[in-house]
C-alpha cells in the first residue's frame, strides 16, 4: 500500500462545492424565487393569448350584428387584463430584485456575477420582467388608439 501523500494542489475534491447558502446567508424560498422568475412570461403570454381572444370576439360581434365598432366592452376588458397583468409582471420584478439582494454577493445589479443558480434566476426575473413588463404596455396601448377589428386585419 503506497502511503505517499498527494500534494495539496493535485487533491481531488470528491465533491463540487454547494451552493446552499452558508450558516450567515439568507435562504430565499423557491415559490419566492419562481414566481419572480416565471411569472412575468406567463403574463405576456396570457395577454397575447387574450388578445387573440377578445379582438376575435369583437370582430364576429362586429361582423354578426353589422356594427361599425366593436363594443366598448372588449376594449375596457382588454384593458383591464392589460393593467391587471402588468401589475402581476411589477410585483414579479419587485420580488425578484429583492431576492437579488438578499443573496447577492455584490452591491449594484450590473456587478453581479450571478455565478450562483438562485442569484442568476432573481437577476434574470429582474431582466425579464423589466424586458416583458415593457411589452406588455406596448401590447396594452394600440386598443386606446385603434379599432381592435381594424388593428387585427
Amino acid at each position: 500500500m503506497d502511503t505517499r501523500r498527494v500534494p495539496e494542489h493535485h487533491a481531488i475534491e470528491p465533491h463540487p462545492p454547494s451552493t446552499a447558502p452558508g450558516p450567515g446567508q439568507p435562504r430565499v424560498e423557491p415559490r419566492r424565487l419562481w414566481f419572480g422568475f416565471a411569472s412575468s412570461a406567463i403574463c405576456w403570454i396570457a395577454l397575447g393569448i387574450l388578445d387573440m381572444l377578445i379582438t376575435w370576439r369583437a370582430c364576429i360581434y362586429q361582423e354578426e350584428y353589422g356594427l361599425p365598432s366593436h363594443p366598448t366592452s372588449a376594449t375596457v376588458l382588454y384593458l383591464t387584463a392589460s393593467v391587471l397583468l402588468l401589475a402581476i409582471t411589477i410585483a414579479a420584478g419587485i420580488t425578484s430584485y429583492r431576492n437579488w439582494q438578499s443573496i447577492a454577493q455584490q452591491r449594484t445589479l450590473l456587478e453581479s456575477p450571478a455565478v450562483d443558480r438562485t442569484e442568476f434566476m432573481a437577476v434574470i426575473g429582474v431582466i425579464i420582467s423589466i424586458t416583458l413588463g415593457v411589452g406588455i404596455v406596448l401590447l396594452a396601448l394600440p386598443p386606446l388608439f385603434l379599432s381592435l377589428c381594424w388593428r387585427a386585419r
